[in-house]
């Protein structure tokens, strides 16, 4: 059994005043807290802004705790006297809309440690987790505070599927470990739970064997139906004779097409094709690998080669590390903090769609409402999951009425300028779904209506209630989310 510590980082926590304090120097902490509160302008602006960078929540203090203890003090102070701020959990800020303001191995981590130092740390004693999300540069706490979604989804579930015990502190300020057997309500209540119950110091989660390379493909298709069918096949197979990694993204003739991954022979054919069709579906997949010389890596190549449905002679493969494969967004981001176009406003609209009625949301999506704008700007992710892979007790939701959901990320970047015009174009992507029937939930979500959040917990809102007046009575944490 592979135990790694990684106490690397806690997260960062923010002190939100109530609407009738005024000023940050209102903010007073008794000395026997033992804590450093800073509300310095430079650590306030840092704070005030997200990866969405649409919103400005300005906290009236930050600390920067060094041990889940100084969390404890703070929450249990604010919770047993006059409470006059709230708490919030930062990580990295990776929220849209100001939020945040091998199977018998684990991995001990810290809820602020950036998931791409869980892959360096523990790919060193040769194991790696399971289920990643593309962009490594955010923290545990913060996506399985949400669920932590990727290419690897449809295989072993997402992130919160992967946990084996948490250590939280509660809104109370208890320092509580707890599982699916010991404080399992508090468990099933924080993976998913939006920073709702409590805030994560130390996550288990399950490691395997980490390989040391990937085969990449992209794939071409003109015909959605087909690409959607060999998607669907591809994750129903099993892991040995299928692929590791999945998703599917785009091309739109209103849109930057990015062709680097082709040969540069290949590169103005595929303009062409964009061009003529309108829309190329990307099919994109991965095998990891030690050894090349195995059988089964010719056969699972063999396979995506010869037997699916893409446009003849438009596929392009990569032999690249394990660690460049999972760290592949960072290179993007470096190219575009190079152009200054990486810190801008990020409208992201991130859906799940059942199987039945993804069809639907491509003609009247898709079809009907982007590929009918003067021009897009950004990557939209299209590819399903295994719904089974999902554990219905915790609080993270996604539409369960059948086996299949398709994950959906219209990840657009905007000028301030133009965020009010892509923030409209998102909720009519929304009232499309909702008249045509289709039963989407949202991730990544934020609401500011109650009845919202009802509507979006469905079935799970009286248990969520509950949990909230059990962990966090005071309604202390996480108030950028807008639920209490």
């Amino acid at each position: 059994m592979a135990n790694i510590p990684l106490m690397i980082t806690l997260t960062t926590v923010l002190i939100y005043l109530l609407p009738s304090c005024i000023k940050s120097s209102e903010i007073i902490l008794p000395k026997s807290l033992n804590l450093t509160l800073l509300t310095d302008p430079s650590a306030i602006s840092v704070a005030s802004h997200d990866f969405g960078n649409i919103t400005t929540v300005i906290p009236g203090g930050v600390i920067c705790p060094s041990s889940p203890a100084e969390i404890s003090r703070l929450l249990s102070y604010a919770s047993n006297g006059e409470r006059k701020f709230q708490v919030a959990a930062r990580g990295q800020g990776h929220s849209l809309m100001g939020q945040a303001g091998v199977p018998d191995g684990y991995a001990d981590v810290a809820g602020g440690t950036l998931w791409v130092d869980v892959l360096k740390k523990t790919a060193e004693k040769g194991v790696s987790p399971v289920s990643w999300t593309d962009y490594l540069h955010v923290s545990v706490g913060g996506t399985l505070s949400n669920a932590g979604i990727g290419g690897e989804v449809f295989r072993n579930g997402p992130q919160i599927s992967n946990v084996l015990e948490l250590d939280v502190i509660t809104g109370k300020g208890e320092m509580l470990a707890c599982s699916p057997q010991l404080n399992s309500e508090l468990f099933y209540g924080v993976l998913g739970g939006l920073g709702q119950f409590g805030i994560i110091t130390r996550a288990r989660i399950v490691l395997n064997h980490a390989p040391k390379r990937a085969k990449w493909f992209r794939m071409l298709y003109s015909d959605f139906t087909a690409f959607t069918k060999d998607q669907e096949r591809l994750i129903s197979m099993a892991n040995d004779t299928g692929v590791d990694y999945l998703e599917g993204q785009l091309f739109m003739s209103n849109g930057v097409v990015d062709t680097s991954f082709f040969p540069q022979s290949d590169q103005s054919k595929i303009a062409d094709l964009v061009k003529s069709h309108g829309i190329i579906y990307v099919l994109e997949v991965a095998k990891f690998y030690d050894d090349p010389t195995l059988p089964i890596i010719g056969q699972v190549v063999d396979m995506l080669t010869k037997t699916l449905s893409y446009l003849p002679g438009f596929i392009s493969m990569h032999d690249v590390a394990y660690f460049d494969f999972l760290n592949r967004v960072k290179a993007e981001e470096d190219k575009l903090r190079s152009l200054g176009l990486w810190e801008v406003p990020h409208p992201w609209l991130n859906l799940y769609v059942p199987k039945s009625q993804i069809l639907d949301f491509h003609n009247g999506v898709v079809k009907d409402i982007l590929l009918k704008q003067n021009s897009t700007s950004g990557l939209t992710l299209l590819y399903p999951s295994n719904r089974n892979k999902w554990d219905n007790r915790m609080s993270a939701m996604v539409t369960d009425e059948e086996d299949v959901v398709y994950i959906i990320g219209i990840l657009q970047s905007a000028t301030p300028q133009n965020v009010p015009e892509v923030e409209s174009l998102n909720d009519s992507i929304i009232r499309v779904c909702k008249d045509s029937g289709i039963k989407i939930k949202q991730y990544l979500m934020h609401y500011t209506r109650k009845e919202d959040w009802v509507e979006h917990f469905g079935t799970k809102w009286s248990a969520f209630s509950k949990r909230k007046d059990l962990f966090d009575p005071k309604k202390l944490l996480s108030p950028g989310q807008d639920i209490f």
